[in-house]
């Protein structure tokens, strides 16, 4: 899909960041916008830095809940006839070690990083089937490349999404619909400030989110014009942000020592 003039795009986690990144550069490009987010005021917010003209919409959603992101798929379709884009972006993160973790905060943040793109994948698949065109963007992580110590719970989100969105490239050959694995390293959305620390966390914890808050750097916006131009170019997987080459390669060329490399950033 190269053109994104008048193809209805869904966004979910619109409320900031690179969801709200990607809204704006798709509304300058001619876009329709349905936006979701638990946030209203950052739905608002994201809906006042669109431009002038814009069809946009703002839909309060909860993507962990099952019935209300099939809701959501009805009420995209009664209010803009189909979808042509699916970004499966809302998530968010859990920071402790495996043994600090308890097994609610694991199950929380499965199901609104997990089960939160399954539903929305399986909620507009059928659109995008029914008229032969589409594209779904799954939000994996550079953590979906390589197991990284105190974010077990988000590495099984994380490689969980890019394996649904793996299957799907064989299994909708021919369809005229298409899947996106996107991982994203180092952009500066507020790691420190919105990441959940598990209550059974310590000073190892809180001493690898210091070490890695200043490896975010790069811009929602930049993230999302690398996703674009990757759609654009019809990438399976787009890797982008600081770092994030160095993570996709680390695996590769060493998959049974690699965790060596990433002692440095938890030290």
């Amino acid at each position: 899909m190269k053109n994104f003039k008048d193809k209805v795009a869904v966004i979910t986690g619109a409320g900031s960041g690179i969801g709200r990144a990607l809204a704006i550069a798709l509304a300058r490009d001619g876009a329709q916008l349905a936006l979701s987010d638990v946030n209203a005021a950052g739905l608002a917010e994201t809906l006042k830095q669109l431009p002038a003209g814009t069809k946009a919409k703002t839909y309060l959603l909860d993507v962990s809940s099952q019935e209300a992101v099939f809701a959501h798929a009805d009420e995209v379709k009664r209010d803009f006839g189909t979808v042509h884009l699916l970004f499966n972006n809302a998530g968010t993160t859990l920071v402790g070690l495996f043994d600090n973790q308890s097994l609610d905060e694991m199950r929380w943040l499965v199901n609104i990083n997990l089960w939160g793109v399954i539903y929305g994948t399986k909620a507009f698949l059928p659109m995008m089937l029914a008229q032969r065109e589409g594209v779904i963007v799954n939000l994996s992580s550079v953590l979906g490349l390589v197991g990284f110590p105190t974010h077990s719970a988000y590495n099984i989100t994380k490689f969980g999404v890019r394996g649904l969105t793996e299957s799907l490239w064989s299994e909708l050959k021919g369809t005229g619909v298409t899947a996106v694995c996107v991982h994203p390293g180092g952009i500066n959305t507020g790691f420190d400030q919105r990441a959940k620390i598990s209550k059974g966390s310590d000073e190892r914890e809180q001493k690898i989110i210091k070490n890695m808050t200043g490896t975010m750097r790069t811009t929602p916006d930049d993230c999302a014009a690398d996703m674009l131009a990757g759609i654009r170019q019809g990438k399976r997987r787009i890797v982008t942000g600081r770092l994030s080459s160095l993570m996709f390669w680390l695996p590769r060329l060493f998959p049974s020592s690699y965790h060596r490399f990433l002692t440095s950033i938890t030290r």
